[in-house]
């Protein structure tokens, strides 16, 4: 069966993170809610997503597919149920639609004509950034029973401290000598050739992806995920990083979410807490407007190749854009608009040729290439994000 992933209603509701990539793209827990799926059903999928991503990412349309909204993160049961799909069957939740089985002949979905199965249990859903952090807890936990299952984790070095050693796994090639881990208060994920450096303190549930590094002495609070080739250092509480992110010195970053290429000058640090300990509003790119989140502790979100310098101070509850680059004292506003320029004094625009050369030098220092995909993305979330701009 052919399985496409669609961005489904709550694609404007993850602004910035969906400006440069798909819903199923999102990293939360260990693995992105593609990979996920991936493993659950043994194969590749493709995308649903905006016009302007889908050079990217394309579809892959057969004469039978089967269409997942890819806010919705997968459990045995509900790909049971998806995989025993039949024509004109579509699964539903209370009236979201989460699957449903369709043709490349049909122009027009109507779903009052399908067989509606409902389906009662409970599962994950990302509808809003800050869920990526808040329930990261829960899908590191349901990503490390799905990639350990029936595996053996890599010894433990002697020289590690450990608590519930059990809920630790190690894959081939990480390093780590004269850490402690205390997986009492969720499981500890460490992926391949990682590396942790002496003397961090980790508290699970944690996931150090492909590649990432735990910079010497970090402090970690889970439920913390560090994507691939990410680095982490200083105090860290309950955040997500994707992939290719740094956050490599001391300063404190808390209940925030970092997309990929991003960086965070020396001792950065995030508010998380209002001083009146009231709700946290966060900007909302659908109401364009400060929405209520409903959380007492909401840090910092920002979007892919996003950049502060060293002593930046970030409020609680705020939203950097695509491609800012952010420095200065004070603190800036609690919404930075996409190619932003500057800092609590005041923003220009960040140009697209200034902001392309430096893409390209980092991208390069990993030995991948900001292609003319990438570039024609980032012109478009330009264009997109120029009515937030005040030049």
């Amino acid at each position: 069966m052919n399985y496409i992933l669609f961005d489904g209603p709550s694609r404007n509701s993850l602004l910035p993170f969906t400006y440069t990539r798909p819903v199923a793209d999102i990293r939360i827990g260990i693995l992105t809610i593609r990979e996920k799926w991936e493993q659950y059903l043994g194969g590749t999928t493709t995308t649903i997503t905006e016009e302007y991503l889908s050079d990217k990412y394309p579809m892959v349309e057969m004469d039978e597919n089967v269409m997942i909204n890819a806010s919705y993160l997968p459990n045995q049961e509900l790909v049971e149920l998806i995989r025993g799909l039949e024509p004109n069957q579509a699964v539903f939740k209370d009236e979201d639609v989460i699957a449903f089985y369709a043709t490349d002949s049909q122009e027009d979905i109507d779903f009052e004509a399908y067989d509606a199965i409902e389906y009662d249990e409970d599962c994950l859903k990302i509808e809003h950034t800050w869920d990526i952090f808040s329930k990261n807890g829960a899908a590191i936990q349901e990503d490390f029973e799905l990639l350990t299952e029936g595996r053996t984790s890599q010894p433990i070095p002697s020289t590690v401290n450990t608590i519930a050693p059990e809920n630790i796994f190690i894959e081939e090639g990480a390093e780590l000598n004269f850490v402690t881990l205390n997986a009492s208060t969720g499981p500890i994920y460490i992926g391949k050739n990682a590396v942790i450096l002496e003397g961090a303190l980790i508290r699970g549930p944690f996931a150090l992806c492909e590649k990432a590094i735990v910079k010497m002495g970090a402090k970690i609070y889970g439920p913390t995920t560090i994507g691939p080739y990410s680095k982490i250092g200083g105090e860290v509480n309950n955040s997500v990083l994707f992939a290719n992110s740094n956050k490599g010195h001391d300063g404190y970053l808390g209940n925030s979410v970092l997309g990929e290429w991003c960086n965070l000058g020396a001792d950065t640090n995030n508010s998380n807490l209002k001083n009146n300990y009231a709700e946290v509003r966060l900007w909302s790119y659908e109401t364009e407007n400060f929405a209520k989140t409903g959380l007492q502790f909401c840090g910092l979100m920002m979007g892919d190749h996003s950049k502060c310098g060293i002593n930046t101070m970030f409020n609680t509850g705020t939203v950097v854009g695509v491609n800012a680059n952010i420095f200065g004292t004070g603190f800036p506003r609690n919404f930075v608009p996409s190619f932003s320029w500057g800092g609590s004094n005041g923003f220009t625009t960040y140009t697209t040729n200034k902001a392309f050369e430096v893409a390209e030098v980092v991208m390069q220092r990993r030995d991948l290439e900001f292609s003319e995909k990438d570039k024609a993305i980032m012109l478009h979330v330009f264009e997109a994000s120029k009515k937030y701009r005040r030049d």
